[in-house]
């Protein structure tokens, strides 16, 4: 009797330890903001066959977990307002999910003009300080990927609005959400899946790309091996430094750097053995003056460099450029800066993503002195900083990877709608026109996965860049534009157009307070149903008379308007029956512009802002919202 008491108590002791407590996705977190007005469904993993209770502000529902160990309850629609406490009772133990809100939860994704931190935008240090409203949430899925749908989520956790927290934020998302803080008056979340660099594929399934979904998991899966091989030799080459703390002398003319690495550039450092390497790297080389020559000004030109860098002449800093990783780096060298003799060129360079290091064409590394002569840099040298290793910066490149990982695990966590800012990636001469059906597609398959067939969708169409990829009357930046305008065919959606806000020089433009402005505006429309002016002009109809394009638009609830004043519209170009375009004139009449050109007796066509940096294209509304681009052939 007492063995069988003793075996009992075994048994039951053992039953305990196999419990598998209540386990929630990770959107479930204390901090956490849930959609008003919907029914809520919660889900998780459980002991199979345990009963739970599931409940908040005084809703419960009850459920017995699945023989696979799942469970989901759905509980009933709720109001704005909070905070509450999420409770999960039973397999053991209660589960509390603290400080939870109602308000409207919005989606932001894409690539890095959505992911780009507020820290780093125009008027970013009065922002940050200013953000503090324990309302204003955000949930930053970290960049992951997987071969096959996943059900979970790599990590992630709600942050509050406050000078500690809101420069991490996507500025676009910030400054949407603060708008419509402001207009809807409820709490707002932004679960932020955004990858810089990435392909509108990579945030598609595999059924939508007629991809074989077992032979892709089957490659990635060997993939990540082949990644683990590679990783392990970069971490036995980074041993070697005994330290990976910056010190001030790195920059210093005497510095000793024998026992740095050699280096050939220009070539990125992934290229030279550091594969997947982020984070702080830095170089030395030197070059010879004689003292004429050093008594001269002069000017150094150290590549491109990938992102950021703090360049140093004889130990003192000559220049610095913040995240412009295509961007040549040409600072001047004041006379006295030099000396006769060896002098000595220290570049720190910092990477955030991607490709790392000094890039670019040879003749871009140079000294060149006021008479014109010019010294070569020699001796390159290098050393890692603080760094980081992952083999993932090209998976964003890679079809369905990113929606397996970073978006097929979110539903059915309800939400109020997306905001979308993608398609540089896809700027290409074949890209652009396959974007027009694959952005549909996109838009359709995540409205099917939430089972939202109205999902508000709302996106920002391309800012002005000079990609250089334009070629004679050919734009695909222009092109990707116009496949982005296509999907206004779809019902709740809404376009932000940014060509006002871009710049030629950097992909990613520094104002993006205006862009999530707009944003807001356009989502008032699309989820909100407001009455108000969302969006620029958009051309509705046109037709050619006696030499002149006439082109009709819809203002939008405004009158058109040309930035900065007067009736004389820039941007527009026409062509005849020889499909070659010219500059034209043009000017607003009533809610029409009528185009023409000397060099045009009889036109056919009719383009405006046709091109990847339209940054003369000045037609507006009154609130000072631009028209899209446009053109009236398809040629």
């Amino acid at each position: 009797m007492k063995r069988a008491c003793a075996l009992a108590v075994s048994l039951s002791m053992f039953t305990a330890t196999v419990q598998a407590e209540p386990v929630l996705p990770r959107l479930f977190a204390d901090g956490m903001v849930l959609q008003r007005d919907q029914p809520l469904p919660v889900w998780g993993t459980a002991t199979p066959g345990a009963r739970l209770q599931v409940g908040i502000d005084g809703e419960r529902a009850s459920t017995t977990v699945g023989t696979d160990g799942s469970w989901k309850v759905v509980l009933p629609q709720h109001a704005a307002g909070g905070p509450f406490q999420l409770e999960i009772t039973g397999d053991g133990r209660a589960l509390q999910v603290r400080d939870v809100l109602f308000g409207d939860v919005w989606l932001a994704s894409g690539q890095s003009n959505m992911e780009w931190p507020l820290h780093d935008t125009q008027g970013a240090a009065a922002a940050v300080a200013a953000a503090s409203d324990a309302q204003l949430r955000h949930f930053k899925i970290p960049k992951s990927w997987s071969g096959q749908p996943e059900t979970t989520l790599a990590g992630g956790r709600w942050l509050p609005a406050s000078p500690a927290n809101a420069g991490s934020f996507s500025a676009v998302a910030y400054y949407f959400a603060r708008d419509l803080r402001q207009h809807a008056g409820v709490p707002i979340g932004i679960i932020d899946s955004t990858w810089g660099g990435s392909t509108i594929e990579a945030w598609m399934p595999a059924a939508l790309q007629d991809i074989d979904a077992g032979a892709l998991a089957t490659r990635m899966q060997a993939q990540r091996e082949t990644d683990v091989r590679t990783l392990a030799k970069v971490r036995q080459r980074l041993a070697q430094w005994h330290t990976f703390d910056e010190h001030p002398q790195w920059a210093a003319a005497r510095f000793d750097d024998r026992d740095w690495e050699a280096a050939t550039l220009p070539g990125l450092w992934e290229t030279g053995g550091y594969a997947g390497m982020d984070g702080i790297g830095w170089y030395r080389a030197e070059f010879t003056l004689s003292a004429a020559q050093a008594a001269q000004a002069g000017t150094l030109g150290v590549g491109r460099i990938d992102d950021s860098d703090r360049t140093f002449v004889n130990g003192v800093q000559v220049g610095a450029t913040t995240m412009a990783w295509n961007t040549p780096r040409v600072y001047p060298l004041p006379a006295g800066q030099l000396q006769a003799g060896r002098n000595v060129v220290a570049v720190r360079v910092e990477d955030l993503g991607g490709g790392g290091g000094i890039h670019g064409e040879p003749s871009e590394l140079f000294v060149r002195l006021a008479d014109g002569s010019q010294v070569p840099l020699q001796g390159w040298r290098f050393r890692p900083g603080k760094v980081t290793v992952a083999l993932d910066d090209d998976k964003n490149q890679i079809p369905t990877l990113l929606y397996n990982r970073m978006i097929h695990p979110l539903p059915p966590f309800p939400i109020k709608g997306v905001i979308w800012y993608q398609g540089e990636s896809n700027a290409t001469d074949a890209g652009a026109l396959a974007y027009r059906d694959q952005f549909k597609a996109l838009i359709q398959q995540w409205r099917q996965d939430w089972n939202a067939p109205a999902l508000p969708f709302v996106w920002v169409q391309l800012a002005s860049f000079g990609a250089g990829a334009d070629h004679g009357e050919q734009s695909p930046w222009a092109l990707l534009r116009e496949s982005q305008s296509a999907a206004l065919s779809l019902p709740h959606t809404a376009q932000v157009v940014s060509i006002d806000l871009g710049n030629a020089t950097d992909i990613h433009p520094r104002n993006k307070r205006d862009v999530g402005a707009r944003l807001a505006l356009a989502a008032r429309h699309a989820a909100y149903g407001e009455t108000l002016t969302y969006s620029g002009p958009v051309q509705r109809a046109v037709r050619f008379d006696r030499g002149q394009a006439v082109i009709t638009f819809d203002p939008m609830g405004s009158a058109l308007a040309v930035r900065g004043g007067g009736m004389q519209v820039q941007g527009f170009t026409v062509a005849g029956a020889d499909r070659r375009f010219h500059p034209a004139q043009a000017r607003i009449d009533g809610d029409r512009v009528i185009v023409h050109s000397e060099a045009v007796a009889t036109p056919v066509a009719v383009r405006y802002a046709w091109r990847e940096n339209p940054a003369d294209a000045n037609l507006i509304n009154s609130q000072q919202l631009p028209a899209s681009p446009f053109r009236s052939d398809t040629w």
